[in-house]
């Protein structure tokens, strides 16, 4: 694709648009940066934007602007029913994704995660797996890394590992990974996307583009996921943990095994796994497969497996105070995740939820707390929601709590030795905190504090 001398809109100045603006700026295109917010919240895109002499608008999405550009690139925290962008696709102009526009600029393979849930872990893991195997393997996407300047910076022999979101799904049009694989697909962001069904569409269109010589990889156990495989022209191998596939990966006797063709390779053993879980048992399958549609030989998959910790505010064990241990798993943003994260606990539970309502059932997540959840904390604005759910099954162990740190010291007093404090919200983290970084390290940080009262 050549953008030289084309005028580009980019909407939204957070990091992907700021790192999407300063690529094409650089690649000789003519670039107008937009954001709704203000000076004051730009300051630093705003410090960047002048030194390259790259144009911006800021304070809203002005519709007269829709008439300027050749191409939009839209941030995945922006809608695509705002009037502005309407405008521009009614005009047969395209609005596209930081990822199309880095698949269109880059000769460099991608295999792609997407999913409800799991997508980080999985994308961590496999650039764990090709990174051992000698590969420049570039970690980028949803994960919090950019995919435009590793787009535009690596080789034919490198591989691009991205973590691919809904929001980012929405701005593709010919995105085409070489492997792509879709964990699971449940409620979320309905707030945005609307109905379920549109939403399982949207992450549907990470295989759309796929072609026979390219690879999907599909959760077999999960019925909305297994069934797009009907609609996929790529080589599919499912990956299961409770079947033994024909192809595909699964486990056979304790052991991770590949099968492809009458090829049967074990990977690792089960318990030979540092990250806690069944649902991290499907994200280690289904990244061993994705190294081995790439051909990844079996050795390298398997010590990288057995060698890969996870990743920050997933499961992340903080510490344990007075015989309570304390785990953050903040990115539980939904009620899936967060169930999830119950189920890998085997101990007592004080958990620490609530947050911003994405749409989610939480009616159907309270309900899974009879026998693990001992008493709850909850924050944010799905606080009272969560409580009349949890006084429908006859937990009345409740506190609402103002901040985190009250939320820590309150679960704290509830919780006896032997018993996990969980903070897995269950809802978004926008009601309080910039995202859900910033939830898990003040729970951290509270933590600490904690510590040094005892």
């Amino acid at each position: 694709m050549e953008v030289r001398g084309k005028k580009v809109l980019v909407i939204g100045l957070a990091v992907s648009g700021l790192e999407t603006a300063k690529t094409l700026h650089g690649l000789g295109a003519q670039i107008i940066a937009n954001d709704r917010k203000g000076v004051k919240d730009l300051k630093e895109a705003i410090a960047v934007l002048e030194g390259m002499n790259i144009k911006y608008i800021l304070g809203g999405h002005p519709v007269e602007l829709a008439c300027w550009p050749d191409l939009a690139v839209i941030s995945p925290g922006i809608p695509m029913d705002i009037p502005m962008v309407q405008r521009i696709l009614e005009s047969g102009r395209e609005v596209i994704s930081e990822v199309e526009l880095a698949y269109r600029l880059t000769s460099t393979p991608i295999v792609a995660i997407t999913g409800t849930n799991g997508k980080t872990t999985t994308t961590a893991l496999a650039g764990a797996i090709f990174h051992l195997s000698g590969r420049d393997a570039f970690v980028v996407g949803n994960i919090g890394t950019p995919v435009i300047p590793a787009a535009v910076n690596s080789h034919p022999g490198d591989v691009l590992v991205a973590e691919i979101s809904s929001f980012q799904l929405e701005g593709t049009r010919d995105f085409r990974p070489a492997a792509a694989a879709v964990l699971n697909i449940t409620p979320d962001h309905l707030d945005r996307h609307g109905t379920f069904d549109n939403y399982s569409d949207i992450k549907a269109r990470i295989l759309k583009n796929q072609g026979p010589e390219d690879f999907a990889v599909l959760n077999a156990d999960e019925q909305v996921t297994a069934s797009l495989a009907k609609k996929c022209r790529a080589k599919v191998l499912y990956f299961s943990r409770h079947r033994i596939m024909d192809e595909g990966a699964f486990v056979e006797d304790g052991y991770l095994a590949l099968k492809k063709g009458k090829t049967l390779e074990r990977v690792c053993r089960a318990e030979e796994l540092r990250i806690p879980g069944d649902h991290n048992l499907e994200n280690a399958l289904a990244a061993a497969a994705l190294a081995w549609c790439m051909d990844v030989p079996i050795h390298i998959i398997g010590k990288a497996l057995k060698s890969f910790q996870g990743v920050e505010h997933r499961l992340e064990y903080v510490d344990t105070v007075k015989g309570v241990k304390f785990i953050n798993d903040s990115k539980g943003t939904n009620p899936d995740a967060s169930s999830k994260a119950l189920k890998a606990v085997d101990r007592p539970v004080v958990l620490i939820a609530g947050g911003y309502d994405k749409g989610g059932d939480l009616d159907g997540f309270v309900k899974g707390f009879e026998g693990k959840v001992k008493g709850v904390v909850l924050l944010g604005a799905t606080a009272e929601k969560l409580k009349c759910s949890c006084q429908r099954i006859n937990l009345n162990n409740i506190y609402k709590a103002e901040n985190m740190q009250e939320a820590v010291e309150k679960a704290a007093l509830m919780a006896e030795e032997g018993d996990t404090v969980l903070l897995s919200p269950a809802c978004a983290s926008w009601d309080m905190y910039k995202n859900f970084e910033e939830r898990g390290d003040e729970f951290k940080k509270a933590v600490g504090l904690l510590r040094r009262f005892v």
